[in-house]
C-alpha cells in the first residue's frame, strides 16, 4: 500500500521541478539594430577593403548568465571567408560578470566605451576593434556570427598582440555556455 504522505510529498516536488524548468530563462544575445538572419546595414560595414560603410559596431544586450558565470567574451566571425579559417571581425574579453550590453560604437580600437576591465584582441584586419563586414564582390551573402560566451574565470590571461584563434581557444577552454544569432551581408 501507497503512504499517501510520501506519494503527496514526491508529486510535490515533481510539479515543483516542472515548474522550475518552465520558468528557467534561456541565456540570449539580442540587437536593437540587428534582428536575427536580416541583413547588416551600412552602420556595420567594414569602410576599406573596397567597403564603404560606416564600420560602427552594434549595440547588443544579454540577459539571463548561466550560474557560475564570472566573465564573459564577445566574438564577430565569418565563416564564409575565402581564406580556408573563415575571418575574425570582433574579439572582445574580460567582460565583466555584472554587464548586461556593449553599446553602440564601442567596438573603437581603444575601446574606451566597453565595459570596463574588457580587453579587445586583435581581428583578421590585423588591429584590435570592430572590423564590419566586407565580403569579396559577387560572393553569396556571408553569414556574421555574433557569440556571447559565458566564462568560468574572471579574466582571461591573454599575451600583447595574441591572434584571434588563440583567444578562441582560451575562451573555449573557459566556457560555461554561449548564445549567438546571425546576421548577414553580401555585395
Amino acid at each position: 500500500m501507497i503512504n499517501r504522505n510520501l506519494f503527496n510529498a514526491a508529486v510535490g516536488l515533481v510539479g515543483s521541478l516542472f515548474i522550475n524548468v518552465a520558468m528557467a530563462a534561456d541565456f540570449a544575445l539580442s540587437s536593437p539594430s540587428i534582428k536575427p538572419g536580416t541583413t547588416l546595414t551600412t552602420d556595420q560595414v567594414f569602410n576599406g577593403f573596397g567597403c564603404t560603410g560606416n564600420n560602427i559596431s552594434p549595440e547588443l544586450l544579454w540577459t539571463n548568465a548561466p550560474q557560475g558565470t564570472k566573465s564573459y567574451a564577445l566574438t564577430v566571425y565569418d565563416p564564409d571567408a575565402p581564406t580556408g579559417s573563415g575571418w575574425w571581425h570582433w574579439v572582445v574579453y574580460n567582460i565583466p560578470a555584472s554587464a548586461n550590453k556593449i553599446a553602440a560604437g564601442a567596438g573603437t580600437v581603444d575601446g574606451k566605451n566597453l565595459p570596463a576591465g574588457s580587453a579587445q584582441g586583435r581581428t583578421d584586419f590585423g588591429s584590435t576593434g570592430f572590423g564590419g563586414a566586407c565580403p569579396p564582390v559577387g560572393d553569396k551573402p556571408h553569414r556574421y556570427i555574433f557569440t556571447l560566451h559565458a566564462l568560468s574565470t574572471e579574466k582571461l590571461e591573454i599575451p600583447e598582440g595574441a591572434t584571434a584563434a588563440l583567444i578562441g581557444y582560451m575562451i573555449n577552454a573557459n566556457r560555461i555556455d554561449q548564445t549567438s544569432f546571425t546576421a548577414y551581408y553580401g555585395r
